[in-house]
């Protein structure tokens, strides 16, 4: 087991499965051009078999799919009925929703319990003024459905002053009344957004300003949180939970225990650090040649990472997941 200074390591991997999106999110892509998948993505079977080595090499616990949005990509259904064979202690999915109902069935077969829905209002205007594609009642649907289904779901909204801000309240009882936790996640310095400082300023919203927001309407309780969780976690009594995802605020660097591989076969061990590691000529050797070269190139992600605070990254969110 590998585990850094300040005894943090390795439990949870987040796998891109593909770079490309069917929406173009202001707060992610500045141009409005979608991504699309990169010419050298990995296989199916490459990606799982690299999931199946960092189990081994860095003692991997719980797994996250992402994209861009994972539920475009070709490649879902073979890598999810390959991990799905790896013990894993839980498998989880971030999509937009879009084509949610339509691979719910696949979805519920793969055993996925649990996923989270990107989603940052509820006005159809505003909703295609942010995602630059998609449709807000075809999420929203897929979301009901996935809840008769038996899932547990999130919704992670990014408050955006100037474009949103006035759906924080909306969006909150909304996922109150369905059993839906609410996340806020506070605008992250990241891509476009880790240079033009002006921007960011405009729109960024804090925890303190959500708290005070929602403190209008309702009363609230911290409650309790996973050691290397990134949200803080609120309890409105008799109602329900919500989140924020303070990485301005609260940075939880500390305890960070995340891992990202890309569609393309790099490992990030940090989102604020432009270092990246390529393992993707490792995932056609044998496993007793790829876990010693493996295991190298995760001493020096995990060097990556930020001692106390996230500082930013020209990285794009959307090539290596959320």
């Amino acid at each position: 087991m590998i585990v850094d200074r300040q005894g943090r390591r390795f439990r949870n991997l987040r796998v891109s499965l593909t770079s490309a999106c069917n929406y173009a999110c202001t707060y992610c892509v500045p141009n409005g051009k979608r991504l699309v998948a990169a010419q050298d993505e990995l296989s199916a079977e490459a990606m799982a078999r690299g999931v199946a080595y960092l189990i081994e090499a860095a003692g991997i616990e719980r797994l996250r799919i992402t994209g861009g949005e994972p539920l475009v990509s070709p490649k879902l259904e073979t890598f999810m009925t390959a991990v799905g064979q790896m013990g894993l202690e839980d498998i989880s999915l971030t999509t937009n929703g879009q084509l949610l109902a339509k691979k719910l069935p696949l979805l519920v077969n793969a055993g996925i319990r649990r996923i989270n829905v990107s989603l940052d209002t509820l006005d159809p205007g505003a909703f295609r003024g942010i995602a630059r594609g998609g449709d807000l009642a075809t999420v929203l649907d897929g979301m009901e459905q996935a809840r008769a289904a038996g899932m547990k779901i999130k919704v992670n909204m990014v408050p955006l002053r100037g474009q949103n801000l006035d759906q924080v309240m909306p969006l909150l009882d909304y996922c109150l009344e369905r059993g839906y936790e609410l996340r806020f996640i506070e605008l992250m310095r990241m891509g476009h957004l880790a240079s033009d400082s002006n921007t960011f300023l405009q729109q960024f919203v804090s925890l303190q300003q959500l708290l005070s927001l929602i403190g209008e309407r309702y009363e609230y309780l911290q409650a309790n949180a996973p050691v290397d969780a990134t949200a803080v976690r609120y309890q409105i009594p008799g109602l329900g939970h919500f989140g924020v995802i303070a990485n301005e605020s609260v940075p939880f660097c500390r305890t960070c225990s995340r891992l990202r591989l890309s569609s393309t076969g790099w490992l990030h061990g940090c989102l604020s650090s432009s270092n990246r590691h390529y393992v993707g000529d490792l995932l056609d050797k044998p496993r007793h040649q790829a876990l010693p070269s493996l295991q190298r190139l995760l001493v020096k992600a995990l060097g990556d990472k930020q001692e106390v605070a996230f500082s930013g990254g020209a990285t794009v969110m959307k090539i290596i997941g959320g």
